[in-house]
């Protein structure tokens, strides 16, 4: 059972991967945006690729719990997701999450360049740690 989280943008999808026992969350790429239907496609690879069975995605709430407009482009965008592809959607609070991204990779003392290139695809593997942590309590 592979759990696959993503956190979704105007521009980039940053992806991860749980193992098979649900246990830890790896990023594996970043989706460059073209048209709904060819990112749909994206995940729908990568889904097969890893045996996936649910599908985490983060949601942005505003810091006092409620949804904005991004919130209510990435619901829609969720909904065909999970309909396209048919496996089940589990919506993730991602508040903080790219911030704490961005933390870690400059503890790590990554570049600007480098960070760049890598924000989506750590802040996806937050958000799916972060779910795993919560189920396997």
């Amino acid at each position: 059972m592979r759990i696959l989280g993503l956190d979704v943008g105007d521009k980039t999808i940053g992806v991860a991967v749980s193992d098979p026992l649900g246990f830890t969350a790896q990023g594996i790429t970043t989706i460059r945006r073209k048209n709904k239907n060819v990112d749909i496609e994206e995940i729908r690879v990568i889904c097969k690729e890893y045996e996936v069975e649910t599908i985490v995605v983060g949601l942005p709430k505003n810091m006092n719990g409620t949804i904005g407009p991004q919130g209510e482009k990435i619901l829609g965008f969720s909904k065909q997701i999970g309909k396209a592809l048919n496996i089940p959607i589990e919506m993730w609070d991602e508040r903080l999450t790219t911030i704490a991204a961005e933390r870690a990779m400059l503890e790590a003392d990554l570049s600007r360049a480098k960070r760049k290139k890598i924000v989506d695809k750590v802040a996806a593997t937050y958000i799916l740690q972060g779910y795993l942590d919560r189920i396997s309590k």
